[in-house]
């Protein structure tokens, strides 16, 4: 049995893809930052496809290579073959989106870290550990990286792996184009279609487009050329050709392109061409290691191909293995893919941990994130105030210790240095957004009338709004806090900020089993699919019941629900935790004034130092957490 299904070795990059669409890049004014790098992108693509995929490269000892290596991680590729280099900056690339035909893009690759790559850092343990290697053409290039290119298909074929090229072909990296050339995607040069001929004969499968070829085949007649690649290769050989799809050669090259094995394809409008060949590959590799037919491994390749080019960047543009399914059994609804809400819906919800951090089973929150009731509190200024949820953060790590399903609600008016603290720490990370105790619904106003200062948000932050609502409100109530909500989530999605959404009816009006799934449903019907919910705790199990059935019924890819406290007495929580506990969708509490009220009001009075509060709040919060364990392991024991 081998660990991984395959591993890619070569280039890794930060992207910056320009925000803007239609201008030059010399106009772009806003960059978003994303892996990249055809090895590591063809990593991630299959990785999301169900693969068991690692990658071969060097990333540099500074921020963007810790980034590269934490996405990595989080999109599920192996990296035990990712070296850190001391001595070179991590590679970049500008990228932007001028129109359907126009791509510019600017390699920063002077010395970068992943052409340093060497034989030292190929091992044969590690590819060993792999069913397939996949090589990308770029680090043929240079004598250094080439080197490790051919010692690693060496270790290949001893230990029985596959081997596929992506031939790759970026004439400036090559050094037959300038700097300004990083969109050519053809140049002729014998140097270059000689250096890779000498390789072709390692390869079980050679991936390219016609252009690329052409540079292999040493000739500008698709045909011609791939059938010089057949004199010096056995492989089998897949084109693609853009708009008319690809195809698959085994054995001797037909006279037309045509006649080679293919796959369907889908009419989809292209947005986006940087990328599309990496997400191709990942869905052909899918079909190759599985041993499918080549129309079927195709018909993942090209609907692979056509995600990535309907959307903005590479590795984030690519289809999990369930939005894959949904889509070839549905087909095609509309052809921008990227504006599809159900499709959209069902990227955002299967790809999401894999840039907002793990998905844990248990979710255990100290909610400090309260505004109004500090200010209430004898002795509140707003200095003390903020060094006060400092002290909460406090207890919170103390209780944490590192582990996963720990987290805090905190906002950034009162405790926005709490707040930055906590980023990187591992804790889960929930932000309000709501004016404390208002109805209709109001935001801070932080976020400004078009909700655009959620731009400056830290990316793990969970926007997290309350909504005071019931299903007997007006129609002016209901429509008025519904618009808020919708535009609230709508800017969510666009900045790529997961959702919160808490929900209390009891504050409005009198609550039965059905209240909160009445809401709920409501909510959904609006277009609104919040990544978290958070509820009152329900005191009957028909309750729990209705409210879980309704979000079923509409998501099934939700994070889950967590439980608040309502200052509740802690034997009052416990009871309603047994309740919760036995439903699989409640993830766990967020709780706050049962941990920090008491503590509060006596440190704003000088009744209390920081040691002790401390002290005291992590000792309630460790309590309620050991609390919700137990009811946990309950519940599951019952239906064990």
């Amino acid at each position: 049995m081998k660990s991984l299904d395959l591993i890619t070795i070569g280039r890794s990059s930060v992207d910056l893809y320009g925000a803007q669409i239609g201008g030059r890049l010399e106009d772009m004014g806003s960059f978003n930052k994303y892996i990249g790098g055809s090895p590591t992108n063809i990593a991630c693509g299959a990785a999301r496809l169900g693969l068991k995929s690692g990658l071969i490269t060097r990333v540099g000892d500074e921020h963007m290579g810790r980034f590269i290596r934490e996405q990595l991680k989080r999109e599920g590729v192996d990296v035990g073959g990712v070296a850190t280099d001391p001595e070179r900056l991590t590679a970049l690339v500008l990228l932007g989106i001028r129109s359907e035909e126009q791509f510019p893009l600017i390699f920063y690759r002077e010395n970068c870290a992943d052409m340093a790559l060497s034989e030292d850092d190929i091992h044969a343990d590690y590819i060993a550990s792999g069913r397939a290697l996949v090589v990308t053409g770029t680090h043929l290039s240079h004598p250094r990286t080439e080197a490790a290119i051919l010692k690693a298909l060496e270790l290949a074929r001893k230990h029985g792996l596959r081997t596929a090229l992506d031939i790759d072909y970026r004439p400036n990296l090559w050094g037959v184009a300038g700097h300004g050339e990083g969109e050519s995607r053809f140049v002729e040069s014998g140097k270059v279609t000689a250096k890779l001929q000498t390789t072709l004969h390692l390869f079980d499968l050679i991936v390219g487009t016609e252009e690329e070829f052409h540079i292999a085949g040493g000739s500008t007649e698709t045909i011609e050329a791939l059938r010089a690649v057949r004199k010096v290769s056995n492989a089998a050989l897949v084109c693609k050709r853009g708009a008319a799809g690809a195809a698959a050669y085994v054995g001797p090259i037909p006279g037309r392109l045509e006649d080679g094995e293919t796959g369907p394809g889908f009419p989809i409008e292209v947005f986006n061409v940087l990328g599309a060949g990496d997400g191709f590959f990942a869905g052909l590799l899918k079909g190759w290691l599985e041993d499918a037919d080549w129309p079927t491994a195709l018909k993942y390749a090209n609907a692979c191909g056509a995600f990535a080019v309907s959307r903005h960047g590479c590795t984030p543009a690519y289809p999990s293995l369930e939005e894959l399914k949904f889509f070839l059994e549905r087909g095609v609804n509309q052809p921008d893919l990227r504006n599809d809400c159900e499709l959209e819906q069902i990227h955002w919800s299967t790809n999401r941990h894999r840039n907002h951090g793990e998905d844990w089973p248990e979710y255990r929150i100290f909610a400090f994130d309260h505004r109004m009731q500090l200010e209430q509190m004898e002795g509140y200024t707003l200095e003390r105030g903020g060094a006060f949820k400092e002290l909460c953060l406090k207890a919170a790590l103390d209780v944490q210790e590192g582990r996963s399903g720990y987290g805090i609600l905190c906002d950034n008016r009162i405790g926005r240095r709490a707040l930055h603290e906590a980023s990187g720490t591992g804790l889960w990370i929930g932000r309000p957004c709501e004016w404390p105790g208002a109805r209709p619904l109001t935001l801070e106003p932080e976020l400004g009338s078009d909700y655009g200062g959620l731009g400056e948000w830290a990316r793990e932050n969970v926007v997290k709004v309350l909504c005071f609502c019931h299903p007997d409100d007006d129609a002016e109530m209901r429509s008025d806090q519904e618009a808020t909500v919708k535009r609230l989530f709508e800017a969510s999605r666009r900045d790529n900020l997961e959702f919160l959404l808490e929900i209390i009816p009891s504050k409005v009006g009198p609550v039965d089993d059905e209240t909160t799934a009445t809401l709920i449903q409501q909510f959904y019907d609006i277009g609104i699919f919040p990544d978290w919910w958070k509820l009152e705790p329900m005191k009957t199990t028909a309750a729990w019941t209705n409210t879980i059935a309704a979000i079923e019924k509409n998501d099934r890819y939700t994070r889950g629900i967590v439980v608040l406290g309502l200052d509740a007495p802690e034997a009052e929580l416990a009871a309603s935790f047994e309740v919760a506990a036995g439903f699989d969708l409640v993830k766990g509490f967020a709780v706050g004034r049962t941990i920090f009220g008491e503590v509060a009001r006596s440190w704003m009075k000088n009744e209390m130092r920081d040691a002790a509060a401390v002290s005291e709040m992590a000792k309630r919060y460790r309590r309620l957490c050991s609390i919700w364990d137990k009811a946990r392991a309950a519940a599951r024991e019952k239906t064990a």
